[in-house]
């Protein structure tokens, strides 16, 4: 059975950026967000560097599967220079969306939304989740720090 073009441009999407991450690497002198998922072993360092309510750079580090390396690369692409609260709304789209459920504003996650064929294989949302958790932790985290 032949791959549809959406199914073709998914796969390269996907391997693209899982053999080449963007955003790659450390942020030093931040907090590093350090999440894993015990199901597949995926790890990842997720460090943000806020600019006030800003998300002034993001980098994430770790190992993982195709689909949690590739997941990670395309959240930093899309939240990169977003506010904290356009960030979070963007997370919780995706979860939707790897869950199945359509969602008009899918457009506003970039390259993402092209996984958004993880949700015909369940076993393989947390892995898509992975960074957009670390993310919401990241956050949390910052807005916690700032409360003090």
């Amino acid at each position: 059975m032949a791959l549809s073009r959406l199914d073709s441009l998914y796969m390269a999407v996907v391997t693209d950026h899982s053999k080449a991450p963007h955003h790659h690497g450390r942020i030093e002198d931040v907090n590093h967000i350090n999440m894993n998922n015990p199901t597949c072993g995926d790890v990842i360092s997720l460090s943000v560097q806020f600019d006030a309510d800003r998300i002034a750079d993001i980098k994430f580090a770790g190992e993982g599967c195709s689909i949690s390396t590739a997941s990670s690369s395309m959240m930093t692409d899309a939240v990169l220079g977003k506010t904290k609260q356009e960030a979070l709304e963007m997370a919780d789209i995706f979860s939707k969306m790897v869950q199945g459920e359509q969602d008009s504003q899918q457009k506003v996650l970039g390259e993402a939304a092209l996984l958004a064929g993880v949700a015909k294989f369940p076993q393989r949302v947390k892995c898509a989740m992975l960074g957009w958790n670390a993310l919401k932790r990241a956050i949390s985290e910052d807005d916690a720090t700032k409360e003090k």
